[in-house]
């Protein structure tokens, strides 16, 4: 049978299922380029501030997202947990994106003004000082690292030519903004305006 053909030459079941996979994810991803609900940003999306911008370095190269996602399932276990299901235009301006698919901790898509900047603070220095239970490592290197704000304004400028909307006066401004500032206050800026847009909308 010609089934066999391909079953029997590893090359081109390699080449068959590539093109499998390929058609059919074409077929799933496609589509989505023209609806605007994956297109436009939701309303009162903001792009990170320069702060925050460093703060979300800061949690990539940390491995944070290896961690906790940052995105709300439509379940409704998930949805009573940590509040509004996710939607894609709060991602617009993401890149990359960090929804991640691991939970040893908790998501943090709405995390944003749940606690104090304090909290976090101890928080990221000590995890067990204000949850006994929580398994994950303290960054106490954080609070003493501190940000120069050098390569600000040029990350702010590639993600302008991706589609991000900065203005030419928050890219002029961006070192002044940062410079000085602690790894940990970056950090904290970060998580505290995730999830806010669509709360702030509702």
């Amino acid at each position: 049978m010609q089934y066999d053909i391909v079953e029997r030459h590893m090359g081109l079941l390699i080449v068959a299922v590539v093109a499998v996979i390929s058609l059919g994810g074409l077929a799933e991803i496609v589509p989505l380029f023209d609806q605007d609900v994956v297109q436009e940003p939701i309303e009162g999306l903001r792009p990170l501030s320069a702060l925050e911008l460093e703060g979300r370095d800061v949690y990539i190269r940390e491995g944070c997202v290896g961690c906790h996602s940052q995105m709300v399932r439509p379940l409704r276990a998930e949805t009573e947990r940590y509040g509004h299901y996710s939607v894609a235009g709060e991602y617009v301006y993401d890149h990359p994106f960090l929804w991640g698919s691991k939970r040893t901790g908790p998501d943090l898509a709405r995390v944003g003004g749940r606690y104090s900047n304090e909290w976090h603070r101890e928080h990221l220095i000590d995890p067990r000082s204000v949850v006994p239970e929580s398994n994950m490592p303290g960054f106490p290197w954080l609070a003493e690292n501190v940000l120069d704000g050098e390569d600000t304004a040029a990350k702010m400028q590639a993600l302008r030519s991706l589609g991000v909307p900065y203005t030419d006066e928050a890219i002029a401004g961006a070192r002044a903004s940062v410079e000085g500032k602690t790894e940990i206050e970056a950090l904290i800026a970060y998580l505290q305006q995730l999830g806010t847009h669509l709360r702030a909308r509702r």
